[in-house]
């Protein structure tokens, strides 16, 4: 097992090489600088080569992908042009856990409750509840969250009055961002849940297991409920590190922040440093993902193994 997790995090290493240089090389195949002349004019040429000098932009591109990965790894990830008053890293601390603060609850509303309505509609198929739901999710999936959070606003800030329209500080603040971001993967979640709960209750094992006459409760716990868990895991634990990095559209729409606005205006600006921060992050979030994904499939199912060994 250890064995295993070491050999991943080696696999991942690569991976983020590999994810650095396509993202370094694309970036900079894009026309245009972050000092090149824009809406609001032109700099001076002695400026622009002086702070093309400062980044060292003016250097060739071999000799600032070395440079930046060295310092990366070293945790620095250089100064943001879009707010050079701090690092990038300090940027980062200062955003994400803003976004964090809605993810987490976001994560929580959309997995729990979609879960629930999937598992409800499964043993209550072809019923008024599995059509409501089912609708429901679709409506959920086909419907972009700015949408919804253009909804709630028109309906809980101006017509009712209730919540303030943005902002944050206050525990109201969270109400609106984390219903509309919760809603496309809750559901997500409700779907999986429904088919891979019905795919197992029609599996040989279950049949055997009621044929024997064991409780319909244990043997939706012990032989449906467990079994239906890794498809869910295969498909839906990913979606974590998108919850977690945040929404442009959600945190714009509400005045938040947070991280997701910088993955636009880090583009926009052409804000190298934290355009390759931004992109290592996700990408750790990615590889950390699916190894975790993969060790709770040994976890959930003894047959599976991992390196040709089992986890027990």
């Amino acid at each position: 097992m250890g064995r295993y997790i070491l050999g991943r995090l080696a696999g991942l290493v690569f991976v983020l090489f590999a994810v650095s240089v396509i993202a370094f090389l694309l970036m900079h195949a894009v026309p245009g600088g972050p000092f090149a002349p824009d809406e609001r004019g032109r700099l001076p040429e002695a400026t622009r080569a002086a702070q093309m000098a400062k980044y060292g932009l003016d250097q060739p591109l071999q000799i600032q992908y070395i440079k930046y990965m060295w310092n990366a790894v070293q945790l620095d990830f250089g100064v943001p042009f879009q707010s050079p008053t701090e690092t990038v890293t300090e940027l980062i601390a200062r955003a994400w856990p803003v976004t964090i603060k809605i993810g987490i609850p976001t994560i929580v509303l959309a997995y729990g409750m979609g879960s629930i309505l999937g598992y409800i509609a499964a043993i209550r198929q072809n019923s008024w509840i599995d059509y409501t739901v089912s609708f429901m999710s679709t409506m959920g999936i086909v419907v972009p969250n700015f949408v919804v959070a253009i909804w709630l606003l028109l309906f809980f800030s101006i017509y009712l009055g209730w919540l303030d329209p943005g902002g944050w500080g206050k525990p109201q603040h969270y109400i609106m961002p984390v219903v509309a971001y919760s809603l496309a993967p809750m559901a997500l979640v409700a779907r999986y849940t429904r088919s891979s709960i019905l795919e197992v209750m029609r599996s040989d094992h279950v049949r055997t297991a009621r044929a024997k006459g064991l409780h319909e409760r244990k043997v939706m716990t012990w032989h449906v409920s467990r079994n239906a868990l890794i498809p869910f895991v295969t498909i839906l634990l990913p979606e974590i590190p998108n919850i977690l990095t945040g929404s442009i559209f959600i945190e714009a729409t509400f005045r938040i922040p947070g991280l997701g606005r910088f993955f636009v205006t880090s583009a926009q600006s052409r804000d190298y440093p934290m355009i390759l921060a931004l992109v290592l992050l996700i990408a750790v979030l990615w590889g950390v993902t699916y190894i975790i994904t993969d060790v709770l499939y040994t976890v959930l199912d003894p047959r599976i193994r991992l390196g040709g060994r089992s986890i027990s």
